[in-house]
């Protein structure tokens, strides 16, 4: 390598530092409110070279679509302007509301002159509920919207409702038996797509009050329930109305509906008289996938001094698994008016997505990361599914491929949920390998890195992990993969953790610092950066760079947005040989830049050369602003 390599026009000794220009910054400023700076990106098109600023905000309060903003990086004033991505932004056959779905606080290239950003919390209306599988959009270089897609689809399965209710003698009062259906019926969305209810009434026999398909409209199901009159009857064969249910509600002359969730609630205020049944009615309503809920009314059993023990013993056996999710009691009929609205919370995903288990994908946020490996597959973070567990979707063209629970689930050891596997993806290469890597920074606690493998079945093996040290950090909540010697091969992966709290209790941050070897990391220590005394959150956005001080290896870049009073420092590290040095060669602060600036650090991208010198240049976001350094 030579003894001096050409700078700006300058002849530099190797090795020697020079600094990135702060005196020459330009500065773009947007609507603070919208968040402007979440997110920045380098673009380059045939109309030029522009920065790209994510606002995920933008909008009207309780309607933050997000959008994406275009800066002139080449022109002469410091301009912005609003792409309008988040008008663009339906998907045609599903039901789905834009409300907060967040555009822009994700960017990433796809090819020489696409991008894409994803709203993480748009959300797709399934029966009477909102969940929040997330949306992506590609954009074309004309930024224009190519097209959206919900990687992670909702089924929202149609419901059949069976209403089964004790009207016996020691039903008593009835009216309030009455009421709390009509509170549960008016909190479903019920139609010949949706959700269809069907009550029958027993006693000594049982008989249909209506069908599922009696009635056409919300309106004279709720007028048929308000005419009902109580069966009555001295007997209570609780197990025989069960079984007359499974065997006769869902039929399709009934209105049952192949493919829809079946779906009992049964209610009762006395131990049943057939019991002697139970056992074959209940595995019967197994085998036909019957959820069945349960509410024991004890009126009866208060009003005459007796213990209800026996009672709620029955009830409990005929509820679904887990029991506590699916068995209630009141006190008295009453009382029944006060659980209808916990019921429905409790039918809350059954009735949206055809399920009776704890949510799967329903909340996934697909698009909460992203990241397109060199194969051209896009993984997407998803850090909501399996109750915040967090999984990855890994794209290929048309086709979506969700890695199940099962894959994570014994690494996370995930007790408590709230994992966040997907908050960050990125991967590694060796040679024709190609390693995938995912954060999850409340895993156990601390934090966790996991790189793995995809086989062409899908089955997703693990090569290695790597655990935060410290309890709240967000150890992997930032990752940056850097190829040092641009030999094709990735050298080391920098970790962040920008919630480590120094011995002074503040919010410092650390930068871990882990060598690669085919797809094996070993820790190297971390980075220095700002002082202990203070907030920093170091670590918040690293980015890698191509070559800073053009010595032949690529640097990094790395954001203290709470750094200095919340204005922001963003510190450069070169690169060496197959490492980055621990000692950062420049700090940069953004008061320096701008005496107005907070947050400065925020985001990062220092991927191209802006300005047509061949030294690669570094955006910064900021709070309502974006930075361009030369």
């Amino acid at each position: 390598m030579p003894d001096k390599v050409l700078q700006r026009g300058w002849l530099i000794p190797q090795g020697q530092s020079f600094n990135v220009g702060t005196t020459g910054a330009k500065v773009f400023s947007g609507p603070a409110q919208e968040e402007f700076g979440y997110t920045v990106q380098q673009f380059t098109n045939h109309q030029g070279k522009w920065l790209l600023v994510g606002s995920p905000w933008s909008g009207s309060p309780g309607n933050r679509k997000g959008d994406i903003y275009k800066c002139d990086i080449t022109g002469p004033g410091s301009s912005c302007e609003r792409l309008n991505l988040r008008n663009s932004v339906t998907i045609s056959d599903v039901e789905n509301i834009n409300v907060n779905m967040s555009l822009g606080s994700m960017l990433t290239h796809l090819t020489h002159e696409t991008f894409m950003t994803c709203g993480p919390l748009w959300a797709q209306r399934c029966g009477s509920h909102f969940f929040l599988p997330g949306v992506c959009v590609e954009v074309s270089s004309h930024f224009s919207s190519l097209h959206a897609f919900v990687p992670v689809r909702l089924n929202c399965g149609p419901v059949d409702l069976m209403i089964v209710l004790d009207g016996s003698d020691s039903i008593y009062p009835w009216q309030p038996v009455i009421a709390f259906l009509r509170k549960l019926l008016e909190n479903l969305e019920i139609g010949p797509d949706k959700t269809q209810v069907s009550v029958m009434q027993y006693a000594v026999d049982t008989s249909f009050e209506f069908r599922f398909n009696s009635y056409g409209s919300k309106e004279s199901m709720l007028a048929a329930v308000s005419n009902m009159d109580q069966k009555r009857g001295d007997r209570t064969n609780t197990f025989s109305a069960i079984r007359f249910a499974s065997e006769y509600a869902f039929l399709p002359q009934s209105g049952g509906r192949p493919g829809a969730s079946k779906v009992m609630v049964v209610v009762s205020d006395g131990e049943s008289n057939d019991i002697v049944i139970r056992d074959q009615v209940i595995a019967a309503c197994e085998k036909e996938r019957i959820t069945r809920f349960s509410i024991a009314v004890l009126g009866y059993y208060s009003r005459n001094n007796i213990d209800p023990k026996t009672l709620i013993t029955e009830m409990e056996s005929i509820a679904s698994a887990p029991t506590e999710r699916h068995y209630f009691h009141v006190a008295a009929e009453e009382a029944l008016l006060e659980i209808a609205a916990t019921l429905g919370d409790r039918i809350f995903n059954i009735e949206g997505t055809g399920k009776g288990e704890d949510f799967q994908m329903e909340f996934a946020q697909a698009g909460f990361s992203a990241h397109q490996t060199s194969k051209d597959v896009v993984m997407l973070g998803a850090v909501g599914a399996y109750g915040w567990s967090g999984t990855v979707v890994h794209q290929k063209g048309q086709n979506f491929d969700v890695l199940p629970e099962k894959a994570f689930e014994n690494i996370l050891d995930n007790k408590n949920h709230s994992a966040y596997l997907g908050y960050s993806v990125t991967s590694l290469r060796h040679g024709s390998t190609e390693y995938l890597v995912a954060g999850a920074p409340r895993a156990n606690h601390t934090g966790l890195v996991v790189v793995y493998t995809v086989d062409s079945t899908g089955q997703a093996s693990i090569r290695d992990t790597q655990r935060g040290t410290q309890i709240g950090s967000y150890f992997g909540s930032v990752l940056c993969p850097l190829d040092v010697n641009k030999d094709g091969v990735t050298d080391v992966l920098l970790v962040g953790a920008p919630m480590f709290m120094s011995e002074e209790k503040k919010e410092r941050g650390k930068v871990y610092l882990f060598a690669v070897t085919d797809g094996i990391l070993s820790d190297q220590g971390f980075l220095e950066g700002p002082s202990a005394v203070e907030n920093a959150r170091f670590g918040m956005a690293i980015s890698a760079v191509p070559d800073l001080n053009l010595d032949g290896f690529s640097d990094v870049v790395v954001g203290a947005p709470l750094e200095d009073n919340s204005r922001g420092v963003v510190y450069v590290y070169f690169g060496d040989k197959t490492t980055v040095r621990l000692q950062h060669s420049q700090r940069i602060a953004g008061l320096k830049v701008d005496p107005g600036m907070q947050y400065f650090g925020r985001s990062l991208d220092g991927s191209g050369d802006l300005n047509g010198d061949t030294i690669p240049d570094i955006s910064v976001g900021a709070y309502g602003k974006a930075v361009q350094l030369w």
